[in-house]
């Protein structure tokens, strides 16, 4: 380390010799944080035992801050630009590839070489702030070695350099903010920005005279200047904006190009106000709310020393801020967790409000859950026969796929049409359920003064029980028609053309797939389970689509449906379309998946298909029948133990990963499961037939015991 300090040429603006300096610092691994902390402080105490390097190093760095341009350092790293979601997606994924061609004369770009691993910004994190300090301060009071020029000015000479940069960056930030905040769609999210001065624009015109005056300040033209808090009232009430319109996002849908906005702008906002902090010569301005500066200010001071300034404190944190934003800047998961989490959130957001239609409350409510499920499986009995039929075409392997993909997909879509319920297309949407409860309750449990979320374990053990009792029903409803509803089809065909529907062979193999360890059943069945998450997923998102674009307004506008239904059926029709346009387009992808996993597995080598608890029901049915000759029981037990175990896995499946992203999308974790356990068995002890068929009554809070607070 001391011979790189000894090659340091005080005039010289090449990089390399920086890169030498920071390779002795960085770490062999990153998370070696040890090794980094020491690297730091050797570098200091060679610095203090050898002040001519230090001032050395001290004229380096300020040549190399001289003959760079910083502005896009603090502006750009870190910062989505307006490129828009797919493009900067696009981008980053190309740059993984090849990167772009660099610019040394841009400080951003100097930070390439300086910072050539991704994972630096972890150990430079890892660095305690007051080693930072030290090392800063001893540099810039090195005194020159004997027989040097020292410039007094050269240290303010580099923080001229840096300030000029910063006041840069807040004018183009500025005129950033201001150019997001008049994008149509965000107007069109939030239409009161037209009835009022815009604070987006508002916000710059702050900006510009705030600037101004700074620079009449710097150049001695007046001695005094008024501090940035106006411009941050505007600031924050653009963060007003954001927030409204996140809100009614819930409500009304939103689009990737509007989330990617809102991300960009946060971010923005975000950074303008960290450079206003440092800028700000008044010291009476409040910091940005992201950054606890006064705890990095205690971290920063050893116990014996005064306190760091708040300013020294932040700047730090804001280099490291940048480090590691410059090794993730080309990162595509980091996009990806910026912009999605809040589609995610109103995906299943709707899926949730979809879900309360799936969990019946009362004994009565049970009932029509039956018979909607019973309806179901009637509609999937002939599904099945249209099948066997297709498979006799013997047409090639993607037609074939073809016809699968749309008796599935029809089939499905009449069920949605005739407002039956398919048991396995529920846990997709009740998981939503849960989840936006868990939220809930973690909310009111915030509020009430607790330290971290907590959730009323009580209340979501009636809600679980409330699902797991109204699925059940779900199950024996579609099961109680779809068996005899099969076994009555091929009966009917028998007796109709004078042979059976499926061969002996045929039915000897709709009977074995069924089979649970003799044939890959409960794996076809796992994939079935994920394509009935997908269908979840698919149902929100067009659910929020429908909502965003105002698809009823749209479709009401069509002067041929006008003329086709006449004026009061369109409305209708509109407002069905979108009511209803994520579960009939949910049931459309999800017969598509089923009917082209099996050609997909053939055409790849693979042994993939899928198993349906209601479609294998109606198969053992069919089979039966197909045998001409009476199965022994042990084949019959071993079957059904088969179908029980296919439908719980189709369930336990589609429910997992359902509730694993709602709970993600909402930031909720949840770490009770022991307790919730306990809840429920308290349940069944209480209450043993209620907890299986519901209570007469509404009022279920009879049943639980009196709620003893969060837990």
């Amino acid at each position: 380390m001391l011979r790189i300090l000894e090659r340091l040429d005080p005039d010289s603006d090449r990089i390399d010799l920086l890169v030498d300096l920071v390779d002795q610092l960085r770490p062999r691994r990153a998370r070696d944080h040890g090794d980094a902390i020491a690297q730091v402080r050797t570098l200091t105490q060679l610095l203090k035992g050898h002040p001519g390097q230090a001032w050395t190093l001290r004229r380096y760095l300020t040549t190399l801050l001289e003959t760079r341009r910083h502005t896009s350092l603090y502006s750009d790293v870190g910062i989505l630009s307006n490129d828009g979601f797919f493009t900067e997606l696009k981008k980053r994924i190309a740059y993984r590839i090849l990167p772009p061609a660099l610019d040394e004369l841009y400080l951003s770009d100097t930070l390439d070489k300086v910072l050539c691993r991704d994972d630096d910004y972890q150990w430079i994190r890892a660095v305690p702030t007051a080693d930072w300090l030290e090392m800063f301060d001893v540099v810039a009071a090195a005194a020159p070695p004997d027989g040097a020029m020292d410039e007094p000015a050269e240290p303010a000479r580099a923080r001229q350099v840096v300030l000029a940069g910063l006041l840069d960056a807040i004018r183009t930030l500025s005129c950033r903010v201001c150019a997001l905040g008049l994008e149509p769609r965000l107007i069109h999210a939030h239409m009161e920005i037209e009835e009022v001065n815009s604070p987006f624009l508002m916000q710059n015109i702050e900006a510009n005279k705030y600037l101004d005056d700074y620079g009449r300040l710097t150049a001695g033209e007046v001695d005094t200047m008024e501090d940035a808090r106006h411009l941050l009232v505007m600031l924050d009430q653009c963060e007003d904006v954001v927030l409204k319109i996140r809100s009614k996002a819930l409500a009304s849908g939103t689009s990737v190009a509007l989330t990617y906005l809102l991300v960009a702008l946060t971010q923005s906002i975000d950074r303008l106000r960290k450079l206003l902090f440092l800028v700000d010569t008044s010291g009476e301005l409040p910091s940005a709310p992201t950054i606890d500066v006064e705890a990095l200010a205690n971290e920063a001071t050893p116990a014996s020393a005064p306190p760091t300034s708040l300013r020294r404190a932040a700047a730090v944190d804001l280099a490291q801020e940048l480090a590691e934003a410059h090794n993730t800047k080309y990162e595509v998961r980091g996009l990806l967790r910026d912009n999605i989490d809040l589609l995610a959130r109103n995906v299943t957001e709707n899926a949730s409000r979809t879900g309360e239609h799936y969990i019946a409350e009362r004994r009565a409510d049970l009932g029509g859950m039956f018979a909607s499920s019973a309806g179901a499986g009637i509609v999937i009995g002939f599904m099945a026969l249209f099948k066997i039929l297709i498979s006799y075409q013997h047409r090639a392997p993607l037609i074939e796929a073809l016809f699968y993909s749309l008796n599935y997909a029809a089939g499905f879509i009449l069920v949605h049409v005739l407002h039956f319920t398919i048991a396995t297309k529920q846990p997709a949407m009740t998981a939503a359920r849960i989840a936006a409860a868990l939220h809930d309750t973690a909310q009111r449990g915030n509020v009430r003064g607790k330290s971290r979320r907590q959730v009323d374990v009580d209340s979501m053990a009636a809600l679980v029980n409330k699902v797991f009792r109204t699925q059940i029903v779900a199950v024996l409803g579609n099961l109680a028609t779809v068996i005899p509803v099969a076994w009555i089809i091929a009966l009917a065909w028998y007796w109709a053309f004078g042979t059976h529907l499926v061969t002996p062979a045929k039915a000897e193999h709709l009977i074995a797939d069924s089979h649970p360890w003799h044939s890959l059943a409960l794996l076809h069945a796992a994939i079935a389970g994920v394509w009935l998450f997908v269908s979840g997923l698919v149902s929100g998102y067009y659910d929020n689509k429908a909502l965003y674009t105002r698809m009823g307004r749209r479709v009401e506008q069509l002067r041929w449906l006008r003329r086709l239904l006449g004026e009061e059926r369109r409305a209708r029709f509109a407002r069905y379309v979108e009511d209803n346009l994520g579960g009939l387009m949910g049931n459309f992808v999800f017969g598509v998946l089923m009917g082209t996993t099996a050609t997909a597995g053939f055409l790849l080598g693979l042994p993939l298909d899928v198993r349906h608890v209601t479609f294998s029901s109606a198969n053992f049915a069919i089979g039966i029948v197909g045998l001409g000759k009476p199965l022994d029981p042990e084949t019959i037990a071993v079957t059904l133990l088969g179908i029980a175990l296919i439908g719980m896995v189709n369930l336990l499946v589609s429910f997992g990963l359902a509730l694993w992203v709602a709970l993600r999308a909402r930031k909720v974790r949840f770490h009770h499961g022991l307790k919730l356990l306990h809840a429920l068995g308290r349940r069944l002890r209480a209450a043993p037939l209620d907890f299986f068929i519901g209570p007469r009554d509404l009022d279920e809070a009879q049943l639980a015991p009196n709620p003893r607070g969060f837990k």
